[in-house]
């Protein structure tokens, strides 16, 4: 079982990974302006920095691209590998999102946190914050890792 807690991912040093976008692993990402931060064992952190096009017609981001971040961190957070070997891939079996408060401008911050992995599935959870430390939304979710092709 593989856990960290809120202050483990606080104290995650960017790596060789970090501080990139994801284009090359996910176009979807890439094009939504979602850039992954740091990733290490059991955890990881996106960021988006809120612009016109994530709004809704109320003017607030839209449903979608915070369950989208909080999917990728979340997602992202069992898929670590060490520095020498390609990370895996999974889908997503279940994403629960619950909205907490609206976003509509700023730069916002998914992490994602392993909370058990098997040999198939593995659970996480992640939160969406915005720079004042409020928190936008909130996640769970079930991954299976795929078999390489």
């Amino acid at each position: 079982m593989t856990t960290c807690s809120a202050t483990d991912v606080d104290q995650m040093t960017s790596n060789e990974r970090g501080a990139r976008p994801v284009h090359d692993e996910n176009p979807l990402l890439d094009y939504l302006g979602i850039g992954l931060v740091r990733w290490g064992p059991g955890k990881s952190e996106f960021r988006i920095a809120v612009e016109a096009r994530h709004l809704n017609r109320a003017g607030n981001l839209q449903g979608g691209v915070i369950a989208t971040i909080l999917d990728a961190a979340c997602g992202y957070a069992g898929l670590w590998s060490d520095a020498e070997s390609a990370p895996g891939n999974a889908v997503t079996t279940m994403l629960t999102v619950s909205y907490l408060a609206k976003a509509n401008v700023g730069i916002l911050t998914a992490t994602g946190r392993v909370t058990k992995a098997g040999r198939k599935l593995y659970f996480a959870s992640g939160e969406l914050i915005d720079a004042s430390g409020t928190l936008i939304a909130i996640a769970s979710g079930t991954f299976m890792h795929q078999r390489p092709r």
